[in-house]
Parts: structure tokens; C-alpha cells; sequence
């Protein structure tokens, strides 16, 4: 319970997600999604947007595993795939969050006096509190200015990082309302305005940067709770590329996005789906060129809605209170052999 005191290969990737993905077609956003091969992953939502990394529902995640019986936590598809993690070689050289900030925007006057779960104090009391923390820290062994195809950096490239003070700054951006269903294309515009808020207003600035985009409840976008919990993305614009997750209301999708999950409250679906799309940003930046594997999974989908067992999810104590979260995908698990696991600490 949260306690309150607190590139080719991958064009090819993005061809075969672009095949196999319902929201690909002529489906409308309102439809539930039917299962089509690996849950989550990147998906076209928007036609002319880039493709998004969607955060499975809990259905999802139960339709797949009924599917694939034998397929075990951190494997996204009953088929044959290389397990582990390896880098897709970055856009412009950008392939992980070297010094990440967080920056949460609590987008639309919809939020005023109306937040009834209390999830923006939560949100940023958790992005306040897990800098530096050990649950996190397994991003730190991905990297960028590596080969593609590298799986172990070791002492090699420039490590995603992991600092204290990774939470940068709240935004209610509030003078007026947010569209009350918003598409993909107006989230990633609000982004943008976020970092011309903050000040990151060239391409530098936002090398190391995710924006999370946090909408009110009952005013989500369309497919929330049936199609996705969260997705992240990115968008050029004319302060370079920014990367962001929308984030909408968790609350309002109950058990689909994590209401009682494991037995960790009912709030407890706010800040594992808020962590997954962190992590996931700090080492996919621009998705899907940082690290995936090689059925196009990142570190929080090869971990998601684990109940029991290894890597299972559970509490986290931070400086700022205690937190649910999921694990995070570890290459370096089993001594790096290549059959790496979920954790919720590293080393």
C-alpha cells in the first residue's frame, strides 16, 4: 500500500510490430485490442505520428500467457527469440538517458481541485524519491556510443544514469482545459510546450530529458484501460527531439492498470505504470532505437504484471515514502549469460 507521507534492423522490427499490430489496420481506437502476437511494444495509434511503446493491460497480459503457456516472465513470445537486451544504435547518437530528468506536466484545468486519488502528489513524491534508489539502478548497465547488436558495456560507451534529483520540475499547466480525449498528436505537442516552459529549448537540452504528460480523470485518451496503461514516444520539434509518456488518470482503468496488484492497494497501479514508463524512456529514449530485445520488448515490457516468483511486484521504500513498483529487465541477472532476469534491485 502506497503510504502518502512520502536502424535497419530496426526498420525491419518496426515492419514485422507494424504487421502483427491490430492498431495498425482500420481498427478503431475505441475497440478493444485483440491479441496478435507479442503483448505490448510498439504500436502506429495516430496515422503520421511515430509508433508509441504501449504499457500492456493486466487482460492483455493474461490473454498472452493463456495463449503461450509456456512462455515465462521476461520472454515476450512463444518463439524463439535472443532474450536479453541489446542496442538498436540510438537516433543521432542517442540511445539511453546519460543524466535523466523528469519533468511532470499535470496537463488541463481539468485538474483543478479534481483529483480525487490523489495521484499528482503521489506521481511526484515517487519521481522525487527514486533517484539513485536501487530499484532503478539496473538502467545504469545500458549504454549508447556502442556498436549495434552490443548486449554487455561494461566499462564501454556512455551508461544511462541513475542520479539523485532525477525529478526536475512540476508543471499544472492549467489556464485552460486539455482536449477531453486526447490523441497522440496533441499529447506530443503539449510535450514540447513543456520543455519550452522549462526552458530546454534546443536539442541539447532535451538529449537526457522525458517529459510525463499526466491527464485528469475522466479525461484520458481513447484506448486507455483496454488498449494501454501508458505509452511512450517521442516528437521533433523545433527544440529537437523530446521524448514523453502519456500518462493518463490510472486510477479510472481499476485492475486493468494495476488497482490492487499483488495486494499493494488500490493505488498501486499509479506508480508501477509511472515506473515502467520511466525506466523504459531512461534506456529507449527515441523508441525503438535504445534497448530491446530482439521481439522489440524494453525493460519494463519483459517485466510487466509479474504476480509471484522472481522479480514479482512489490513495495520500494525511497526517502519520500513507500511505493509499488514492478521489476525492471537485468542482462547482468544470472551473471550475465545471457538468460538475464527481472529485478527490483541491482547490482
Amino acid at each position: 500500500m502506497i503510504r502518502r507521507e512520502h536502424a535497419s534492423g530496426c526498420f525491419l522490427a518496426l515492419l514485422g510490430f507494424l504487421a502483427m499490430s491490430p492498431l495498425s489496420h482500420a481498427q478503431e481506437p475505441q475497440q478493444p485490442m485483440v491479441y496478435e502476437g507479442p503483448v505490448g511494444g510498439l504500436r502506429v495509434i495516430e496515422e503520421g505520428q511515430p509508433p508509441v511503446m504501449i504499457h500492456a493491460t493486466m487482460e492483455q497480459m493474461k490473454q498472452f500467457r493463456e495463449a503461450n503457456p509456456n512462455a515465462r516472465p521476461g520472454s515476450v513470445q512463444a518463439a524463439a527469440t535472443t532474450n536479453d537486451l541489446f542496442y538498436h544504435g540510438g537516433t543521432g547518437g542517442i540511445g539511453v538517458e546519460t543524466a535523466p530528468k523528469i519533468y511532470l506536466v499535470l496537463w488541463g484545468s481539468q485538474w483543478n481541485n479534481h483529483d480525487p486519488s490523489g495521484e499528482a502528489a503521489i506521481l511526484e513524491n515517487f519521481y522525487r524519491g527514486v533517484g539513485g534508489s536501487s530499484w532503478l539502478n539496473s538502467v545504469t548497465q545500458y549504454c549508447q556510443g556502442v556498436a549495434t547488436g552490443t548486449i554487455t558495456c561494461g566499462t564501454s560507451g556512455t551508461h544511462a544514469g541513475n542520479q539523485t534529483g532525477i525529478f526536475a520540475g512540476v508543471w499544472a499547466d492549467n489556464a485552460s482545459s486539455a482536449p477531453s480525449r486526447p490523441k497522440q498528436s496533441q499529447i506530443a505537442a503539449e510535450a514540447a510546450r513543456a520543455a519550452q516552459h522549462f526552458g530546454n529549448t534546443t536539442a541539447a537540452s532535451n538529449a537526457t530529458v522525458q517529459y510525463v504528460i499526466a491527464t485528469a480523470t475522466g479525461n484520458n485518451s481513447s484506448g486507455f484501460g483496454r488498449q494501454y496503461c501508458a505509452y511512450h514516444s517521442s516528437t521533433s520539434s523545433t527544440v529537437g527531439n523530446v521524448a514523453y509518456t502519456n500518462l493518463p488518470y490510472i486510477t479510472d482503468a481499476g485492475a486493468s492498470c494495476g488497482a490492487n496488484f499483488n495486494g499493494l492497494g488500490p493505488d498501486a497501479g499509479m506508480t508501477i505504470v509511472g515506473g515502467h514508463e520511466m525506466g523504459e524512456t531512461i534506456t529507449d529514449q527515441f523508441p525503438s532505437t535504445g534497448w530491446l530485445d530482439s521481439a522489440g520488448a524494453e525493460n519494463g515490457d519483459k517485466c510487466a504484471w509479474i504476480s509471484s516468483g522472481q522479480g514479482a511486484a512489490a513495495d520500494i521504500s525511497l526517502s519520500t515514502g513507500t511505493f509499488p513498483v514492478q521489476s525492471l529487465w537485468s542482462n547482468a541477472f544470472n551473471s550475465g549469460s545471457g538468460s538475464g532476469g527481472c529485478v527490483l534491485s541491482y547490482p
